[in-house]
């Protein structure tokens, strides 16, 4: 993500389907058909577009977004694989983008993490 942004490129679909291990090890970013070029930390694009359950708020809120939106994306993808699943999930839109602009996050991701280091170890 960090080289992307380092060349004003934004990636908005971070997910795992878009993430494959190469042969070396190392993680792979594929599907670049929603980046988008010449976004800097000034620059901001009103494009809306993504997946549903990995979108920024600023993304549903329509009020612009740039390399912002791809570190959000980055901490629901840290979230699902701690979970097993993305903290917003309902087969409503208006509901899931309702929550994806109200639910604190934060507290989300702590009662995930609490509970995956209270699992039992095999």
């Amino acid at each position: 993500m960090e080289e992307l942004h380092s060349n004003n490129i934004i990636f908005r679909d971070l997910k795992p389907e878009n993430i494959l291990i190469g042969s070396d090890g190392h993680l792979k970013l594929t599907d670049f058909g929603l980046s988008k070029e010449g976004i800097n930390l000034e620059t901001k694009t009103e494009t809306f577009c993504g997946t549903a359950e990995y979108l920024a708020p600023e993304i549903v809120s329509k009020g612009g977004n740039n390399k912002e939106v791809d570190w959000w994306t980055l901490g629901i993808l840290i979230y699902e694989m701690i979970s097993g699943k993305p903290p917003f999930r309902s087969n409503n839109l208006k509901r899931l983008f309702d929550m994806i602009l109200t639910v604190f996050l934060k507290s989300l991701l702590l009662h995930t993490a609490i509970a995956f280091l209270k699992m039992p170890k095999t």
